[in-house]
C-alpha cells in the first residue's frame, strides 16, 4: 500500500500561549509517523485560524515560514469551532488522503495517531478517538458531559460515546461529506451518517498544557443544543406527546370540576385558577420555544450563506493542487 498523504487538521482560535508549546509536537509526531513509513513525507499539519484576536495568525505564519511541513488558512472573521474545522477539512479533502483532526490545546493525546493511521491502513475509512475515562473533569463536567451522550443515543443521533471531533477521516469520505450542506453542524454526530467502514482507538485525556479553554459552560451548552435539534426531530415528539397528556389532564379536571359543581362541593377561590393558568402557560411557552428553535434553523438553512470564508493562506492552494494531479 502506498503511503497515504496526511493532514492534520488544527483549529485554532486565541491560542498564542499554547501554540508554541503544542506545535512542536505535532511536528515531532509527523515525523516519527513519516519515518515509520506510515504516512507519505508529503504530509502536512494544518492550522485554521478562526478569527483569532491575538498573535495567533503571526505564530502561525512563523511557523509556515520555518518549517514546510507547517500550513496555514486564516478565516475572515470567527465562525466557531465547528465550522472553522470543516473549513480545515473541506481544504485538505483534494490535497490528501487521509486527515486527522485535533484541537490546539495538547489535550489529546497525540501518539495516538499512529493507532489510527494504522486502523486506517487496515481498512478503515473513519477512525474516532475516544475518551477512556473523564478521571480530568470535574464531577460535575463529567456527570453532564456523559448524561449528554447518553440523551442523543436516547434522542435517535448516531453519535459515538465520549468521542469529540478527533478523529481521523479519509478523503473518500470528505468528498462524500462535502454534499451535507447544511449550516447548523454537529460534525461528531454527521460523520457517523455517511457510513464507510468505522473504528475507534482509546485514549486518555490530559490537561491543557497551556492558556485558557475557549469553551465556556455556555458556548458547551450551545453546541449541545445544536447536537439535539440538528440531528433529531424527537423533542418535536415530546412535546406533541406531553401535550396531548396535558390536553386528557385537563379534561378530566374540567369534567371534576362539573362533578363538583352539581354536588355543590366547589369552594371559590383565585389560587388554583391562578396555578392552572401559569402552568399550562408555561408548558405553551417552552412548546413554542423549541418549535421556534426549529424554525429559526430552518430559516438559516433557507439563506445558504457560506459556511466560512477563506481570507489567507501561507500557502499557494492552486500549485498544491497542480502538484497532486500530475
Amino acid at each position: 500500500m502506498k503511503d497515504p498523504v496526511l493532514y492534520i487538521i488544527i483549529p485554532c482560535y486565541n491560542e498564542a500561549q499554547v501554540l508554541p508549546v503544542t506545535a512542536p509536537m505535532f511536528l515531532n509526531q509527523l515525523q516519527t509517523m513519516i519515518s515509520d513509513g506510515l504516512v507519505s513525507s508529503s504530509s502536512k499539519i494544518l492550522f485554521v485560524n478562526d478569527g483569532s484576536k491575538d498573535e495567533t495568525w503571526s505564530i502561525i505564519e512563523s511557523l509556515s515560514k520555518e518549517n514546510e511541513a507547517y500550513h496555514g488558512i486564516s478565516l475572515s472573521r470567527n465562525r466557531g469551532h465547528q465550522n472553522a474545522l470543516l473549513g480545515g477539512l473541506m481544504e485538505a479533502k483534494d490535497l490528501c488522503d487521509i486527515t486527522i483532526s485535533i484541537d490546539c490545546d495538547g489535550q489529546d493525546d497525540i501518539t495516538v495517531m499512529t493507532e489510527m493511521v494504522k486502523q486506517y491502513r487496515d481498512g478503515s475509512e473513519i477512525v474516532y478517538g475516544v475518551r477512556s475515562k473523564r478521571d480530568t473533569d470535574a464531577f460535575m463536567k463529567r456527570f453532564t458531559a456523559e448524561s449528554y451522550y447518553k440523551m442523543l443515543k436516547g434522542m435517535g443521533v448516531e453519535v459515538v460515546y465520549n468521542h469529540a471531533d478527533y478523529r481521523l477521516v479519509s478523503s473518500r469520505v470528505l468528498k462524500e461529506f462535502s454534499h451535507f450542506e447544511e449550516v447548523n453542524l454537529f460534525l461528531r454526530g454527521m460523520f457517523p451518517l455517511v457510513g464507510f467502514k468505522s473504528t475507534s482507538v482509546y485514549y486518555e485525556r490530559h490537561e491543557r498544557l497551556a492558556g485558557k479553554t475557549h469553551y465556556p459552560f455556555s458556548k458547551s451548552m450551545h453546541l449541545a443544543f445544536d447536537g439535539i435539534t440538528s440531528l433529531s426531530t424527537r423533542p418535536i415528539h415530546i412535546i406533541t406527546c406531553f401535550g396531548l397528556l396535558v390536553s386528557v389532564l385537563c379534561f378530566l379536571f374540567i369534567i371534576y370540576i362539573i362533578i363538583g359543581y352539581f354536588m355543590g362541593t366547589t369552594v371559590p377561590g383565585w389560587a388554583s385558577t391562578v396555578t392552572a393558568i401559569g402552568f399550562f402557560s408555561g408548558v405553551q411557552l417552552i412548546c413554542l420555544g423549541v418549535i421556534g428553535e426549529y424554525i429559526g434553523k430552518i430559516y438559516l438553512e433557507t439563506k445558504h450563506r457560506p459556511r466560512y470564508i477563506i481570507s489567507e493562506r501561507t500557502f499557494d492552494k492552486d500549485k498544491k493542487d497542480s502538484d497532486s494531479e500530475s
